[in-house]
């Protein structure tokens, strides 16, 4: 632990002679080497965190969530269809092809699975954000808060495309964690990162933001993660990242763990801007309603510049593919084609274009700056609206405890998974 110690402290075995000598002697006239207001401030900032944890705590709540899967039948195994394994082994017993006539076959008992996350209460009347693949396909999620009893959760909507997912809890008024303003994070800026890792109970962590703004890491369609070093395990997702005003800045749900299990210092938070655009979506629309463009881009690198004849340090993203019948095909928006701003501010990359096209609404003019053959065009789309992605089918629980095998709690993706909870990988699915 650093203190943080006045400057000019004398020895304490001296403190005395160091009174008088302050008495005799004129404080010294302000010089070049005096500490700048800005400076005293971060010398004398306190590293204690407890009264911020305090108040969030209050707030983050253990979720715990049951789905029941059946397993792949093995006729949907590719290994039991193969001709040369009925060569060898001979047809399965029944199947109509050993001269017996086929029997209908008992199906797979369903399997119980349990997953334990995290979640954050953001509203006092209840609504907690956590993260789809905590609750997703769930036929029952319970949440256990500080110092109250385990309650059932009602899943008011999943949005699988960000990870995020929002919860409603019942029973009057709850203790909540305000929002804070993600755009205004910076790198460097202290974040305690609040969960339940590996199910062991409300831990909190602390570290910097490491960076912003992260995306391209295969995690989930729209990525805009805060990345940052405060330990994130496997149990953490949809855990609370907040700053020293004790807001929220952003929902833990990532972590990089390459061949190792746990926190290796590189984790990732939905920012709150877009979890909050995200839950109130859902608690208007019951889902996320996004705009579409119609095109396949790609990131504008300097090699791939070169070989369109731009300068080498343009931005932007390169059409490779445009959809017949699309928003973009109606534009004119051609193979090819470098865009590099929209509605008149100039975009970075691709990921940029992205989230900045799914925001706006469906039916939403949106200009486009486009470079073409060496020129610069202006063209204007008229967005669509982007379709929901095709849900699994569920799987009905059995009527009775006894027609389904019990699965250990799982707390946590474990290897190569995601701070939470049924084994994804964080990266590069």
């Amino acid at each position: 632990m650093i203190t943080a110690l006045p400057l000019g402290c004398l020895d304490r075995s001296d403190r005395s002679r160091g009174e008088q000598i302050a008495e005799a002697t004129p404080p010294p006239a302000p010089g070049p080497l005096d500490v700048p207001p800005s400076a005293r401030q971060a010398v004398s900032l306190q590293v204690g965190f407890a009264p911020i944890v305090s108040r969030v705590s209050a707030a983050v709540v253990n979720v715990s969530s049951v789905r029941f899967v059946r397993p792949p039948t093995p006729e949907r195994i590719p290994f039991f269809s193969d001709p040369l394994f009925r060569e060898f082994f001979g047809p399965r017993q029944g199947d109509g092809r050993d001269g017996r006539d086929e029997q209908p076959q008992p199906g797979p008992r369903v399997q119980r699975e349990q997953s334990v996350g995290s979640g954050v209460i953001v509203s006092r009347e209840g609504h907690v954000i956590t993260n789809a693949h905590v609750v997703q396909d769930a036929s029952q999620v319970r949440v256990a808060l500080p110092g109250r009893p385990e309650m059932k959760a009602e899943v008011v909507g999943v949005d699988a495309r960000t990870d995020v997912a929002v919860l409603k809890l019942e029973g009057g008024e709850f203790a909540f964690t305000p929002f804070g303003d993600s755009d205004a994070v910076r790198v460097g800026d202290i974040a305690l990162a609040l969960g339940n890792p590996f199910g062991i109970g409300q831990t909190v962590t602390q570290g910097i933001i490491s960076a912003v703004g992260r995306g391209n890491m295969g995690i989930v369609d729209y990525e805009d993660f805060l990345q940052t070093d405060a330990a994130i395990n496997p149990g953490n997702s949809g855990g609370a990242l907040v700053n020293m005003a004790g807001e929220l800045i952003g929902i833990n749900t990532a972590i990089l763990a390459r061949g190792a299990q746990g926190n290796q210092g590189i984790g990732f938070a939905v920012p709150s801007k877009l979890a909050r655009a995200v839950m109130e979506q859902i608690l208007e629309h019951g889902r996320v309603i996004r705009g579409a463009l119609g095109v396949a881009i790609q990131d504008v690198t300097p090699a791939l510049a070169e070989a369109l004849g731009l300068p080498p340090d343009t931005r932007g993203a390169v059409v490779s593919d445009v959809s017949e019948g699309s928003a973009a095909a109606k534009a004119g928006l051609r193979r090819g084609d470098v865009i590099v701003a929209l509605r008149g501010e100039h975009l970075d990359d691709g990921r940029e274009l992205r989230m900045r096209v799914a925001e706006s609404k469906p039916g939403a003019e949106v200009g486009l700056r486009v470079l073409r053959d060496g020129r610069s065009l202006e063209l204007t789309a008229t967005l669509d609206e982007l379709p929901e992605p095709k849900p699994e089918e569920p799987v009905q629980a059995p009527a009775s405890a006894a027609g389904a095998e019990a699965g250990g709690a799982r707390a946590g993706a474990g290897v190569d998974g995601r701070a939470g909870d049924r084994g994804r990988p964080a990266l590069g699915r």
